[in-house]
């Protein structure tokens, strides 16, 4: 079964999104900040992340910088879900690394789980 890491801050959003993938047959874990989603991330060994960038303990892209330092996640393959627009984000997102940049307004969760898939090459 696919593994999926959730790292939101908002629980509404991330049960949202957790039943979403569940309900398409993904195996889904979430941490409700940055700090506790790379303790989840090294943990778990997720086939994905779907990431927040504005979140207490360790913003998006510090954990994500972490995450990519580390030799278990280095080719992990990294959706941010936001609500800053492109513009608006850190500079060095695409330095570190990511697959996909979805505005949460943007799209529907059975579109971010289509995106997901894409991703994924599923």
């Amino acid at each position: 079964m696919t593994k999926i890491a959730i790292i939101e801050d908002d629980s509404v959003i991330n049960q949202m999104y957790r039943m979403k993938f569940e309900a398409d047959g993904f195996e889904v874990q979430v941490a409700d900040n940055g700090k506790s989603g790379v303790e989840l991330v090294e943990s778990y060994k997720p086939d994905l992340i779907l990431m927040d960038l504005q979140m207490p303990e360790m913003n998006g892209d510090e954990a994500l910088r972490h995450i990519r330092s580390q030799p278990w996640g280095q080719k992990i393959p990294v959706i941010i879900l936001t609500n800053l627009g492109m513009e608006e984000s850190p500079s060095e997102l695409k330095s570190l690394g990511i697959d996909s940049y979805i505005v949460k307004a943007e799209l529907t969760p059975s579109q971010v789980v289509e995106r997901a898939k894409e991703v994924l090459s599923i």
